[in-house]
């Protein structure tokens, strides 16, 4: 299991140290603390905006996920705030890029 496999199924997994606990971001197989490997886990997919902007009438956010992964996806229903809690709604990769579609909870 690899974070782009999952993605490409959907899924939004995190590697996080089996040993020392720690989240590791971006994702990589070993730990960049301790070089143990990692576990893979669900990722949690609720998290808050950081800042946004607006281009073309589409907000895009930047979002702050687990209190340490930043991302950034593209408003899917609402209108942003700093602040607001969200969920991602869907992540995948298109055309080689990921993608992540947030909405306000």
């Amino acid at each position: 299991m690899t974070f782009e496999s999952e993605l490409y199924k959907g899924n939004f997994t995190i590697a996080e140290c089996d040993k020392c606990k720690k989240i590791v971001w971006p994702p990589s197989e070993f730990c960049n603390n301790c070089f143990n490997q990692v576990i893979w886990r669900k990722g949690a997919c609720e998290g808050k905006i950081i800042e946004f902007s607006k281009k073309n009438n589409e907000y895009f956010c930047l979002i702050e996920i687990e209190n340490h992964i930043k991302v950034i996806g593209k408003m899917t229903s609402g209108i942003p705030i700093e602040g607001n809690k969200i969920k991602i709604d869907k992540c995948g990769i298109r055309e080689n890029n990921y993608f992540f579609e947030i909405s306000l909870i």
